[in-house]
C-alpha cells in the first residue's frame, strides 16, 4: 500500500471528522501521517494494529514535539512486518494539562518510550503502570526538552561560541592568547611557516669539522703518517725534516732557529 492508501484506510476505520490524513517528506521513505484528537489516540493505534490490511504490528518509537503555545505533539511510528509499510500517528495535547492515554497494554514496548517522554516533556500517560524517571536522577527538577527549560550551565557560563577567546563582556578588546609551554609560534611551524611574508625560524647552522690553526682554539698535534700515505712530508737524507730544529740550534733547511 502507498502512504496515501495507508492514511486513507486508517482514516476510514476511525471515521472521525477531526482526523487529518497526510503524507510525510522523505520521497521513497515517506510515511502516511494521521492526526487524531487525544480522545482517539489509543483507538487509532489499536486500529492500525488489528486491521488486516494495515497490520502495523511493530511499535517503532514514541516521542513528543514542543509546539510552544499550541501545546505538545505526541508522535508514534508503527510498522507492518507483513506488508512493509508504516504510519505516523500524531495527537496534540494542551500545554496546561498535557495528558493522553497510555498504549502499553497494546504495545508493551511503548513502556520506556512513554517514561522518557513523560520525563523530558512532562506529558502524563494515563494508565501507564510506572512513570518513574528513566534517564534523570530523582532529584532533578523540570523537563529538559521543553523549549522554556533554561540550561543552568549557560546561565553560569556563556556559550563558548558566543564570543571570541579573550573578548570581554564590555567591548571587543582582546588579549594576546598565550601559548602553552613547548608550543611554537604559528610562524615557526605548520602551513603559516611556508606563507611568504611570515617570520620564519632562524636556520640551524651546519656542523663543521674542527680544523687546525683556528684562532682561539688549540691546534691538534700532527699525526705521524705511515710510509707512503702522504700525510707527512718524507724525511730527507740526514734525518732532519725541513723546518725542524737540530741539536745545535740550526734548522733543517740550513737557517738558524729564531
Amino acid at each position: 500500500m502507498t502512504p496515501e492508501e495507508v492514511g486513507n484506510r486508517l482514516g476510514a476505520l476511525l471515521a472521525d471528522a477531526e482526523i487529518t490524513v497526510g503524507r510525510s517528506g522523505g520521497e521513497a521513505y515517506a510515511r502516511a501521517t494521521v492526526d487524531v484528537p487525544p480522545a482517539r489516540w489509543r483507538a487509532a493505534l489499536q486500529a492500525a494494529r488489528d486491521d488486516t490490511e494495515l497490520a502495523c504490528d511493530f511499535f517503532d518509537w514514541l516521542s513528543a514535539v514542543d509546539e510552544l503555545d499550541a501545546g505538545f505533539d505526541v508522535v508514534a511510528h508503527l510498522w507492518s512486518t507483513r506488508h512493509r509499510h508504516g504510519v505516523l500517528l500524531r495527537t496534540r495535547v494542551p500545554r496546561e494539562a498535557p495528558r493522553v492515554a497510555s498504549v502499553v497494554d497494546l504495545f508493551p514496548g511503548a513502556a520506556w518510550h512513554e517514561r522518557e517522554t513523560h520525563e523530558m516533556f512532562g506529558i502524563d500517560f494515563a494508565g501507564h503502570p510506572n512513570l518513574a524517571p528513566l534517564l534523570l536522577p530523582p532529584e532533578f527538577e523540570g523537563h529538559p526538552l521543553r523549549k522554556e527549560f533554561v540550561l543552568a550551565a549557560r546561565v553560569a557560563k556563556a556559550w563558548p561560541g558566543a564570543k571570541e577567546p579573550g573578548e570581554s563582556e564590555a567591548g571587543t578588546s582582546r588579549r594576546q592568547a598565550a601559548r602553552p609551554p613547548g608550543v611554537p609560534a604559528p610562524g615557526e611551524w605548520g602551513p603559516a611557516a611556508a606563507v611568504p611574508g611570515t617570520e620564519s625560524p632562524p636556520g640551524r647552522p651546519a656542523r663543521r669539522r674542527p680544523t687546525t690553526g683556528t684562532p682561539g682554539s688549540p691546534s691538534r698535534p700532527p699525526v705521524a703518517g705511515r710510509p707512503g700515505s702522504g700525510s707527512e712530508a718524507p724525511t730527507p737524507p740526514g734525518g732532519v725534516a725541513p723546518g725542524r730544529a737540530t741539536s745545535d740550534g740550526t734548522s733543517g733547511d740550513g737557517g738558524e732557529e729564531a
